[in-house]
């Protein structure tokens, strides 16, 4: 990181309010809500699948996915630093019991709340250095939801569904331009064209640039010349206002319920 980086993220970090800025009340309220409703699918398919064990995980290890790798080819899983180091979605890691007594992954969700602006454009509260302007310029908090699609996809590399849940909100991820009402009546635009305000390209990466909302969990195989390429793409789904518990239960039942399916089908 530049130096001229790192003055800017304190001087955001600052402005925010520290720490409580970044990762606040709201954001850390959506990662509680998102490992509620984990735990709630979990227990929705031991019921609706009796005949299957299921397990829940709240963290993978990296010498796990270091192992599962190497598994699969003998240059990959290579290098570790440090061995305790792992991952942890904020919805946990769902995982049922194959007829081999194989554990495979069937569902991983992760959760990132970033922009409280239509929050603070409602309640009349100015942001700001001088706390004289309606809309805060966008972080780049969420390197580490990606960095978790990325080592869940290697820990399923040798795998053809991709059951990865990635619940975004807030306005930072708003999909349409949105209307905040000030407590006088008078609105503010939050648009989601503004390259100050939107970051939800700084994740489909994740998904190639797919549509978003949108389940994946069946991976993708694309030809080239003369053979094909898998594609593992995180089912990414977007929007300025809250999510509701029922609607990511729904999402993440329907990802799970393809998982198997899928398992199914492979034998």
């Amino acid at each position: 990181m530049s130096k001229g980086q790192a003055k800017r993220l304190t001087k955001q970090h600052s402005l925010s309010g520290g720490a409580s800025g970044i990762f606040g009340k709201d954001a850390q309220a959506h990662d509680v809500s998102v490992h509620r409703v984990g735990m709630s699918v979990f227990n929705a398919l031991k019921k609706d699948y009796q005949k299957y064990r299921f397990r829940f995980r709240k963290f993978i290890g990296k010498q796990e996915i270091n192992k599962k790798l190497n598994s699969i080819d003998r240059r990959l899983g290579k290098t570790l630093f440090v061995k305790e180091s792992k991952i942890k979605p904020d919805g946990g890691i769902i995982e049922v019991q194959d007829k081999d007594k194989r554990w495979r992954v069937v569902l991983v969700s992760e959760a990132k709340y970033q922009g409280k602006d239509v929050e603070n454009i409602k309640a009349g509260i100015l942001v700001g250095k001088n706390k004289d302007q309606d809309l805060m310029v966008a972080g780049n908090a969420i390197e580490r939801v990606y960095k978790n699609i990325s080592e869940i996809r290697n820990f399923m590399l040798d795998e053809y569904h991709f059951p990865c849940a990635v619940f975004l909100q807030g306005s930072n991820f708003a999909t349409e331009t949105v209307q905040a009402f000030r407590p006088d009546g008078s609105f503010v635009e939050i648009r989601s064209d503004s390259g100050a305000m939107n970051r939800i390209d700084r994740v489909t990466a994740a998904n190639y640039c797919m549509p978003i909302n949108r389940n994946y969990c069946k991976n993708i195989f694309i030809g080239h010349k003369n053979s094909s390429i898998m594609l593992q793409a995180a089912s990414i789904y977007a929007r300025c206002n809250p999510w509701r518990e029922n609607e990511m239960r729904e999402i993440m039942m329907d990802i799970a319920r393809t998982s198997i399916d899928i398992l199914n089908q492979l034998g």
